[in-house]
């Protein structure tokens, strides 16, 4: 059975995804909708601009690499040190 959403619901989401890198999942489990209906919502805002969901990704990627970018540059700097 389907649920009808609140616009501004809906956009609020969209909103964090894109600019907090919160991830579906997350989404899904936060405002307890499923995560296939906000996918939908993704599919049917994207247009020719890259999708909300490409661009958290890509944001919550370029993180994740600069915390390992990070962690080598500490890790070199220690074993520098440690010779």
């Amino acid at each position: 059975m389907s649920t009808i959403v609140d616009q501004g619901l809906k956009d609020r989401i969209i909103e964090k995804l894109k600019s907090e890198g919160l991830t579906v999942g997350q989404a899904s489990k936060e405002f307890g909708i499923s995560r296939n209906t906000i996918y939908g919502w993704l599919r049917r805002k994207a247009g020719g601009d890259p999708s909300a969901l490409e661009i958290s990704k890509l944001r919550r990627e370029n993180k994740e690499l600069k915390e390992i970018i990070g962690t080598l540059a500490l890790d070199s700097e220690r074993r520098k040190k440690n010779s």
